[in-house]
Order: structure tokens, then C-alpha cells, then sequence
């Protein structure tokens, strides 16, 4: 095990399969950004079934999904983005939000990332005044990243929803991890988006691409997407190498999520087990855990992890608490080789 580096750090991090190797060796190529390249093509058409939309874009990350939806939904600079003060693009994607889509934001305290209509009603109802920045889009994370992966319910999304409809505010949500909800919630993908203007879904995380986002909605809030992606340097050429791996993603590596999830179930329980541990093995469905020392640990954070990583283990720490977020590298060996270093340093 000593060989093998497992790494917890992200699941961004994964290993480029072989079926996807030559998936991505024998894709048709053409001119993405003139709508020539079939497989890029062939994939924003698989993405528009999957998620009920009716158009998309290609792009090469997930941040910049984030932020070509900002800038199309957002009506003139300064106006405001409404979203859960853990919300990824707020706190770790270089400022974007306000140094690239020029808008304000307004955060909200979720539970575990998530809110409901009562946590955004008076910010959205409150009489518009000249010099107060307009609410024009809310955002939500699906799954929550710093908030443990917790799976946004539909009950709350149709409540906001019914809300921004009725007052004409855009809803998108970050699917960074939507593939994880629906497969823990049994709640199809097109369930989820058809509430909101625009959803992004990431293939580079869970779904073990080594890059790729798509970001979908109506197709004339696509066609404003577009400029956004020629300005921001997104247009690509003869992408569909690395739009056959997304393919590959989408059709080999959505249903073996679960497996994912049960990995970081394993990991919490066997990590309550150990008295120096504080970790609340209840709250975690999906493939995102977090926990702390307690002050019987001979260790701090920062201990832990070095000792870890002279074995080859890499973990993280996020607001003092460590994550460890599970995917297609780990296995219940990996599990149970890391919970065992972890009671010998702590």
C-alpha cells in the first residue's frame, strides 16, 4: 500500500481511465466553436436529453460555466447574486464573482449549504430603491461542497423556484455534483433542472474526465452564453478529444457513484470509532466527509496531514476540519489502510 498514493484531496483528482484513454483516441474531431465537431456536438446533445434543456456550451472548466451563467443572467454591473455564504464560487474561485461578472453578492447562513424561501424572501420582496444593488439571479450548490455534500431537497428548489419566477430573478445552480444527488436520491437529473434558467455539470470530478463542463439552458440564454465564452478565451478547436472522455464520463461512470458514496460512509463510521475523532457519521450521504481532533489527539490538523503524507495519504483541511472526499481511485483497502495510520498518529 506504502507504493499507491491515495489521495482524498478531491475527486478532481483521478486517474484517466483506459476505456477513456481510447475513447478520447478515437473521437471524431472538427471545429468546436463553428459547431463542426461532432463528438462535442453528440455530447451537448446527450447533456440537453439528460437535463431537459434545450441547448448547451462546451467549456473547459467549471468555474467558467459559473461564471458565463453569472454574466448572462445578471441585467447591468453591480446588481446581486444571491447564494449560501459557503458556496464554492464564492469562496474559491479567484474572486470571480465580483472581479470578472462585476456583480455584488448577498450570502445567506444555510444548514450544511442549503436555504429555503424563507432565508431569501425578504432580500428578493424588499422595495427596489435607486442606489441598492437589484437582486437578478440566485445560485445553489448541488451537492454542497464545504457543506459536507449535502443534497439540496426538491421541496426547497420548487419553493425558491416558484419564488424567482414569480419576481422575474434567474435560478442556476452549480450541478458540480449533481450526478451524486440524483444517484443517492433516486431524483432523475431533468427532475432537478427543470426549475432553473441555467445548470452547469462538471465531468472532471466524479465522472473521472481529466477536464470539461457544460452549461445549459434555454437556447437564447445560450446564444448570450456564447459571447461570453469568445470573450473569456473558451471557444475550442478540434475539441472533441476531450468531449469523448465527458462522453465516456456520462455513459460508464454516472451509476458507479453510489460505490463513492458507500466508501465515505465506511470512512465516517470507521473514523467515529476513534476516541481523538469528533465526526458526525449521520450527516454524510454523499461522497464528501469532514471531521476534526478532539483535544485527546496527540496531533493537530496540520500533524495529521504530514504524518499521512509520508505514506503516501493526502487529505485536506477546509475552515480547520479535514475532508477527505472518496471516488473512482479509492477502495475499501485504501479505507481501511488510512483509518488504521490515523489511529496510529492521533
Amino acid at each position: 500500500m506504502k507504493n499507491k498514493f491515495i489521495d482524498f484531496f478531491s475527486d478532481t483528482n483521478t486517474n484517466v481511465s483506459y476505456g477513456m484513454r481510447q475513447a478520447m483516441f478515437a473521437a471524431e474531431v472538427g471545429n468546436e466553436v463553428a459547431g463542426e465537431d461532432p463528438t462535442v456536438n453528440k455530447l451537448i446533445e446527450t447533456c440537453c436529453e439528460l437535463l431537459g434543456k434545450e441547448d448547451g456550451i462546451f467549456l473547459p472548466s467549471g468555474t467558467m460555466a459559473n461564471l458565463i451563467a453569472f454574466k448572462t443572467l445578471i441585467k447591468r454591473p453591480g446588481d446581486c447574486i444571491i447564494l449560501d455564504k459557503t458556496a464554492h464560487p464564492l469562496n474559491t474561485q479567484s474572486g470571480l464573482i465580483p472581479g470578472v461578472v462585476g456583480a455584488s453578492v448577498n450570502t445567506i447562513n444555510g444548514v450544511n449549504g442549503v436555504f429555503d424561501v424563507e432565508d431569501i424572501y425578504t432580500i428578493l420582496t424588499s422595495p427596489k430603491k435607486r442606489n441598492i444593488p437589484r437582486p437578478r439571479v440566485v445560485s445553489i450548490e448541488q451537492t454542497t461542497n464545504f457543506g459536507g455534500g449535502a443534497i439540496w431537497p426538491v421541496e426547497n428548489i420548487k419553493r425558491i423556484h416558484s419564488l424567482c419566477d414569480r419576481l422575474g430573478v434567474g435560478l442556476h445552480m452549480d450541478g458540480a455534483r449533481l450526478f451524486n444527488a440524483s444517484i443517492e436520491t433516486n431524483i432523475s437529473p431533468k427532475e432537478y433542472c427543470q426549475y432553473f434558467d441555467s445548470v452547469y455539470i462538471d465531468f472532471a470530478k466524479g465522472l473521472g474526465a481529466p477536464i470539461g463542463a457544460a452549461l445549459l439552458g434555454s437556447k437564447s440564454f445560450i446564444e448570450e452564453a456564447w459571447y461570453y465564452k469568445f470573450q473569456l478565451g473558451g471557444g475550442m478547436h478540434q475539441a472533441g478529444i476531450i468531449a469523448a472522455a465527458c462522453l465516456y464520463g456520462l455513459e460508464n461512470n454516472v451509476s458507479r457513484l453510489k460505490g463513492d458514496h458507500k466508501m465515505a460512509k465506511l470512512f465516517a463510521e470507521l473514523l467515529y470509532e476513534i476516541p481523538q475523532i469528533d465526526i458526525d457519521k449521520t450527516q454524510f450521504k454523499t461522497n464528501i466527509i469532514y471531521f476534526s481532533l478532539n483535544n485527546n489527539a496527540k496531533t493537530n490538523n496540520e500533524g495529521l496531514l504530514k504524518s499521512l503524507s509520508k505514506y503516501n495519504v493526502r487529505l485536506g483541511i477546509i475552515n480547520d476540519k479535514i475532508r477527505a472526499i472518496t471516488h473512482l481511485d479509492i477502495n475499501a483497502e485504501d479505507i481501511n489502510y488510512t483509518v488504521s495510520l490515523i489511529k496510529e498518529t492521533v
